[in-house]
């Protein structure tokens, strides 16, 4: 019964912290999702004896409001205690950017960083931090959804329902309606209007690469490998032009036929590894960013303010990754080529570079420890988490999805540390909620030991909101005026363990980093401490 109190009184925190960063409520279904999401597990029912998330928040009428929508749903509301009324004060003053707003983002925040030497890469588009972001797969299972045939928008929630097996819940996005989400998609997703109604069209150039990607079942066998020998090219030739049984039962003789002439009857036969498959070879990391630079980032993972990891929003670098998945996707999802990249078990060890299926999609990943028989724990380059997964589901990596860099970047939130020497789990959460789904403007600090430190700043509310601003006030940080190493990533970098410096790796296409800026950041006088972040002297 007290452990049963116990995870009530955690669970309480909890959904509260999740209804009071939702600024219009959730509905029951939208807490579970949200729920699962943050924490990586559904709510706790049935360990509490409750049968619904309805009967489970009729539970806590000190933390959700149960209210109801113009339509009739269920909408839950949060309750703020002492403790949140400054964040639910922030999350109430969240205003809906329009075009003309979000213009002024990247000259609002260079003014709280009043420095000559601030200015944005040119590589990065205007920022328009606070505007709803679809993640990398949503984008990807969209396009996937348009590239057989243009679909009604009508359809659309039933042809995604049937496609990919859940609710297409735009809203935990941040979007208020479709047509948000089709508008910051225009640029891969074109709205005609017909007689039928609204028809949703991939653009042509997209179809075109897509039309490219989707080879026939007969034919997949043969995937382009980057330098074949001739032995190998006349062979794969030859096999183009017969049915694949035939060459699967001629192979298996001209084998036993070899070995018996030779006297290798004693070895066992060994998986043939195709030559475009990656064996021994890393990552590289992005180009590091320029010093005191803003870009805007999205944060995909966080274990802490002292331990998370982003994304650098630019088109080039979204549209790369979701190329990179969608053609993973299209090419493994046939069963002959995906049974050819299958790894043998000497093959998987810790280290070794490969890809992994998860829920329909194809993730480039390190093999970070082997758990079991059955099991093995990776680290996704491009997003940063660890997970376990089942063996069975790994890939070799073909040699041509190894050119573009791992894209998560490994960060902590700079000048900051927490008040008690680790940070609590509220500390964690409420930073978690501030950066959910969401663009923020990143202010790059340096870099130590491999770890990007910046500032994270929200410039959808009226007043720009500086995240160590925030912890500070709540009571969970000290501002420190310096960059203190993460006890986190001392601990365990997987980035530092398994991906390579920008331009340390020949076969990727990526740009020289400057060499100086790590010392530069290291050896330069700290001006910086005389600014003001968000109107505190630091």
């Amino acid at each position: 019964a007290s452990k049963q109190a116990q995870l009530m009184e955690v669970l309480k925190k909890e959904v509260r912290a999740m209804l009071i960063a939702a600024k219009a409520g959730l509905t029951p279904e939208q807490l579970e999702e949200q729920y699962m999401a943050m924490v990586c597990k559904p709510l706790p029912l049935r360990d509490l004896g409750f049968q619904s998330t309805l009967e489970l928040v009729t539970q806590m009428p000190e933390v959700v409001q149960i209210c109801s929508s113009k339509n009739g749903a269920l909408i839950l509301k949060a309750i703020a205690d002492d403790s949140t009324k400054g964040i639910a004060k922030l999350v109430a003053n969240q205003k809906v950017k329009t075009r003309k707003a979000s213009k002024k983002t990247a000259t609002k925040a260079n003014s709280a960083f009043p420095t000559k030497n601030f200015r944005s890469p040119q590589s990065f588009q205007p920022l328009s931090a606070g505007t709803p972001v679809l993640p990398a797969v949503v984008k990807a299972e969209l396009q996937d959804l348009l590239s057989s045939s243009p679909l009604l928008l009508a359809d659309l929630d039933k042809a995604f329902l049937r496609r990919f097996g859940r609710v297409f819940q735009y809203r935990q996005y941040g979007f208020l309606s479709v047509f948000e989400v089709l508008r910051s998609m225009s640029d891969s997703i074109a709205v005609e209007q017909t007689k039928a109604g609204s028809l949703l069209v991939l653009r042509k150039y997209l179809a075109g690469k897509i039309e490219q990607q989707e080879v026939p079942q007969t034919c997949a066998a043969e995937m382009p490998s980057l330098e074949p020998t001739c032995e190998t090219k006349s062979c794969y030739q030859a096999a183009t032009l017969m049915d694949s049984e035939t060459v699967q039962t001629q192979a298996v003789d001209l084998g036993d036929h070899l070995k018996q002439h030779q006297g290798f009857e004693q070895f066992p036969r060994i998986p043939e590894i195709p030559p475009d498959a990656v064996q021994d070879r890393s990552l590289c990391s992005l180009p590091p960013l320029k010093r005191r630079c803003l870009v805007g980032v999205i944060v995909e993972f966080v274990v802490s303010p002292s331990q998370f990891y982003i994304h650098v929003c630019s088109t080039e670098a979204s549209y790369k990754l979701q190329d990179l998945m969608f053609e993973m996707r299209h090419v493994y999802s046939h069963k002959v080529a995906s049974d050819k990249y299958i790894m043998p078990e000497s093959a998987v060890r810790p280290g070794q570079l490969c890809c992994v299926m998860v829920s329909k999609w194809w993730y480039r990943v390190i093999i970070h420890r082997v758990i079991n028989d059955q099991e093995v724990e990776v680290f996704y380059a491009d997003y940063g988490h660890l997970q376990i997964v089942q063996k069975s589901w790994l890939r070799f990596l073909k040699w041509h999805y190894l050119k573009l860099p791992a894209q998560a970047i490994p960060c902590s939130l700079a000048w900051v540390k927490p008040v008690e020497g680790t940070w609590s789990s509220a500390a964690i959460l409420l930073f978690k909620h501030l950066c959910h789904f969401k663009e923020l403007v990143g202010i790059v600090d340096e870099y130590v030991d491999g770890v990007l430190y910046l500032f994270l700043c929200d410039t959808s509310t009226k007043e720009d909101v500086y995240f160590h601003s925030v912890l500070r006030d709540m009571g969970y940080a000290d501002v420190c005026g310096e960059n203190i190493p993460s006890q986190e990533f001392e601990e365990l970098n997987p980035s530092a363990l398994y991906v390579q410096p920008s331009g340390n790796q020949g076969n990727a296409e990526v740009v020289e980093p400057d060499l100086r800026l790590q010392q530069e950041s290291r050896d330069a006088d700290r001006e910086t401490a005389t600014l003001k972040l968000n109107g505190a002297e630091l």
